[in-house]
């Protein structure tokens, strides 16, 4: 292959060759040279080499390149034509030559006389950093490559090869022929061959060639670095690049998600049995025979390679994934043996009998349940996926038949000769614990601890906020469970029907009530976090089916995992329940399995009162984050929000009628708030979660005991599900009349008015909330729904809205009030009058222009002031009859 062989360039170098050899040289010559210096100190001084940099031809044009010398204090000359210098090569300089063009004929006519050429970036770069001119004994361009060491596999064209090594060159980086620890990338063209796979295993990264063409272009950007993650994420190496799937044994539904996967990862399916197949993945839980005989070439692999490729984000190598098939000679003749048409039949089926026995009883210690048929899963409720057995009566009625242990390990239960009832769901609430913590064990040692793992291939497949988001205090409740296993396992060992159970849970209530309420509370935020990182990232999607394919964990999901915390308390609490049951009464742990439910009832209440308020906090906080312009005192640890109410503004208090207009309803106070017009970008929190942009805009924020009536209009033909509140702010004198309309089905009319009144009565201290409800007809307070949909009354809104554009357009209170009195102030202190009187005389001026602008007369303004008149004449006559 190209990559293992040597290319020789115009010059007679290799191309290929270690630059650590070339390296090693230069500072063997150079340990030589101060070697012979100190000797020749003592007879006479060696002659100083002075820089000069030779500009030749656009070079010398560059202002930049010139003042960049002068900083580094390096003289300089310019040239067009390189016969002009004559002989280059003097004793009495180190010429260097900037060429700003490495394809002309000058540049490589300085090549092939070794002279030292260098670029106008490297120029920049040095005198950016205060550094001297580099020494290279190849042409350097610019620095974008520097220090990093490539390694290149796959090429096949000696020409494309030559090419790419020579601009790694001119970018200031070192090729190696073999592939090492120190090598930083990989540019490969293939992902076949032991570079690659020594590559994927060291973690190194894999980019394609476009690479190196795409940095070149960047070759003039003085700070652009080549290795800068970003950049070169844009050109790794997809995990399936040259490779065609097929996929064996799979639903639809899974068949599609994969087929979808291998695109976004660089691949391409085809049909089972296509012969341009590379890869056939193979479900081995359905698949236990191949339906052709595979050819040569065709890798057959478990689906675990497929999810391990994309976790890793590099192909996985196949061996490790072959499937094989299902074949198990001695199973078969474990089979022939128990089988009942043979001589000697029952001995044969005690033997079985007492094999299935033996089988029934280790699978009640399983910590998973068997797996049912897609019809019984669907059948089952979330608390039978807790434990095994829910009741006290299953283990009674398996037909068990426990022995005494000879020798009792850590994990088995000595059993009396006689059992109790009390020993039998005692044993029960023993056997769930100890699955229960096995379950934590998975979750941790399964999921949570890969994720945080340092070194990842391929970098950290989440980050380290969505970590602790998605697990929370599992490792906690891990810890406290794994305590009371330990308690209940020395009183199984130990077993006397004296024996207290109630003093170990009491034991461990604080902190249970300490470990369980964070969890619980933020579960839903954790479920949601889970499926927007499946979705939102392919290599935890992979990582999610590799570990819920494992056997340890059941077959089941993370999230399904999850759950078991959620329901592990009220499983106890049932099972302590059963236990108090079978409780003789002079047994004085009868009292202590009370107090030890009651402490039990104690924590899930303080769970769900700790989960309403955070439930609460969030519904305060997406409020503020909805409404643009929110008040700060919003946010209150008294305050709760009971509902929200989409409306349409029926009148022009508050804002434009027929506005959309939102109603928070909180337990002391009102915010209003109207639909945005004009919507901006989406917020982005620390953790890198883009928020929804705030789609509504802030009215005002009204305290319930301004709310003086509630109105509820009746319906009539031109007036539907309309309501009004008569409300007097403090700095007002007279009442204001806030008409809406409900756009909504949910909650009814009555309803809502209902509740908006008897938190109105909570908040000024009345009991008869029925008495600030008062029924009124649409024509006394001049409310009308009729047009509000209409295609008229939609542009007579357009029209308002842009005479206020060109109102604020022209208005003079656009102009800053400190600007304004230093103005004043100016004005006034030059012509020798008080300021108090120069704002009087201004402010009367402001007066005059204003009327006289307002004297203009409009069509769509000029009969406005007679409506606006008419209207609140009417609004305070109909307000002081209600009053």
């Amino acid at each position: 292959m190209a990559d293992n062989s040597t290319l020789v360039s115009e010059t007679g170098r290799s191309l290929l060759a270690d630059s650590s050899v070339l390296d090693s040289k230069i500072i063997e010559n150079s340990k030589q040279n101060v070697f012979s210096g100190s000797v020749l100190d003592v007879e006479e001084e060696m002659p100083q080499i002075e820089t000069r940099v030779v500009l030749v031809q656009e070079a010398g044009k560059h202002e930049e390149l010139l003042k960049a010398l002068e900083e580094i204090k390096v003289p300089y000359i310019k040239t067009d034509t390189i016969e002009e210098l004559g002989d280059s090569d003097s004793p009495e300089f180190e010429t260097i030559f900037v060429v700003s063009d490495f394809q002309d004929s000058i540049f490589n006519n300085l090549c092939k006389a070794d002279c030292r050429v260098i670029g106008p970036p490297v120029v920049l770069h040095c005198a950016q950093k205060g550094e001297p001119l580099p020494f290279s004994c190849r042409p350097l361009y610019c620095a974008s490559m520097l220090n990093l060491v490539l390694c290149f596999t796959g090429f096949r064209k000696k020409d494309e090869l030559v090419k790419l090594v020579t601009l790694v060159h001119h970018m200031g980086g070192i090729i190696r022929r073999d592939f090492s620890s120190k090598v930083t990338h990989l540019v490969a063209n293939s992902t076949h061959g032991d570079k690659f796979r020594i590559a994927v295993s060291l973690g190194t990264p894999i980019v394609k060639a476009e690479w190196i063409y795409k940095a070149w272009e960047k070759r003039n950007e003085i700070d652009f670095c080549a290795a800068d993650d970003d950049f070169r994420n844009q050109f790794k190496v997809p995990p399936f690049q040259d490779c065609m799937l097929s996929f064996l044994g799979f639903s639809d539904d899974e068949k599609a998600n994969m087929e979808e996967m291998t695109e976004m990862q660089g691949g391409h399916y085809l049909p089972v049995g296509d012969e341009r197949c590379t890869h056939l993945v193979v479900e081995e839980s359905t698949v236990k025979d191949l339906p052709f005989e595979p050819l040569k070439n065709l890798y057959v692999v478990k689906q675990e390679w497929f999810w391990g490729s994309i976790q890793m984000d590099a192909r996985a190598g196949e061996s490790m994934y072959l499937f094989e098939k299902s074949e198990s000679p001695g199973l078969k003749k474990s089979v022939s043996l128990l089988s009942l048409n043979t001589p000697n039949s029952n001995r044969k089926r005690r033997r079985l009998k007492e094999t299935l026995a033996q089988l029934t009883r280790e699978t009640d210690m399983s910590p998973f349940p068997p797996r049912k048929r897609p019809s019984a899963e669907h059948s089952l409720s979330i608390g039978s996926l807790l434990d095994i057995s829910n009741t006290p009566e299953s283990s009674a009625t398996n037909g068990e038949t426990p022995k005494p242990c000879a020798k009792p390990s850590k994990n088995s239960t000595p059993l009396p000769l006689k059992q109790s009832a009390r020993w039998q769901v005692a044993k029960e609430l023993y056997q769930t614990e100890s699955n229960y913590v096995d379950i934590l064990t998975t979750i941790i040692q399964l999921f949570q601890v890969p994720l945080e793992k340092e070194g990842q291939l391929g970098g950290p497949i989440l980050a380290q906020e969505e970590i602790k988001t998605i697990f929370g205090s599992i490792p906690d409740i891990l810890d406290v469970h794994t305590k009371i296993k330990e308690d209940l396992e020395d009183l199984m060992m130990n077993w006397t029907e004296s024996k207290s159970i109630g003093d170990i849970i009491l034991k461990y209530s604080k902190d249970l009530l300490k470990t369980y309420p964070p969890f619980v509370n933020f579960f839903e935020m954790s479920k949601e976090t889970i499926t927007r990182c499946e979705k939102q990232k392919p290599r935890f999607h992979a990582f999610l089916k590799i570990n819920q394919a494992k056997p340890e964990c059941g077959r089941q999901s993370l999230a399904e995992l999850l759950i078991r915390p959620v329901q592990r308390l009220p499983s106890v609490a049932l099972l302590l329940n059963d236990i108090k049951k079978h409780t003789a009464e002079e047994n004085p742990d009868k009292i202590t399995l009370e107090r030890a439910i009651e402490s039990l009832k104690e924590v899930m209440t303080h769970i769900n009162e700790d989960k309403r308020k955070t439930e609460a906090q969030r519904q305060f906080f997406d409020v503020v984050y909805e409404v643009d312009g929110c008040p700060a005192n919003l946010l209150s640890s008294h305050r709760s929000l009971v509902q929200r109410l989409e409306t349409v503004a029926l009148g022009d208090d508050l804002c434009d009628r027929g506005e959309q207009v939102t109603l928070f309803l909180f337990n002391d106070c009102l915010e209003i708030a109207r639909k945005r017009h004009k919507v901006i970008g989406a917020f982005k929190s620390p953790h890198g979660h883009a928020r929804p942009p705030a789609s509504l805009k802030h009215v005002v924020l009204m305290p319930l005991s301004q709310i003086k009536k509630v109105l509820d209009i009746r319906e009539t033909e031109d007036c539907h599900k309309a309501f009004a509140l008569v409300v007097r702010p403090p700095t007002e004198l007279n009442n204001k009349l806030l008409s809406f309309q409900m756009t909504t089905e949910e909650p009814p009319k009555e309803d809502w008015l209902k509740t908006l009144c008897r938190h109105v009565a909570n908040t000024i201290c009345k009991a008869d909330a029925e008495n600030l409800i008062y029924t009124a007809d649409p024509d006394s307070v001049e409310v009308n729904t009729k047009d509000m949909d209409s295609t008229l009354s939609r542009a007579s809104r357009a029209i308002k809205k842009t005479s206020k554009k060109v109102t604020r357009a022209f208005s003079f209170s656009k102009t800053p009030k400190r600007a304004l009195r230093r103005a004043l102030m100016s004005h006034s202190a030059t012509e020798g009058r008080s300021p108090s009187s120069a704002n009087e005389s201004y402010i009367g001026s402001r007066l005059t222009s204003t009327s006289s602008l307002a004297g203009i007369p409009s069509p769509s303004l000029v009969s406005l002031p007679s409506i606006f008149e008419k209207r609140s004449h009417t609004l305070s006559r109909s307000t002081t009859h209600l009053i």
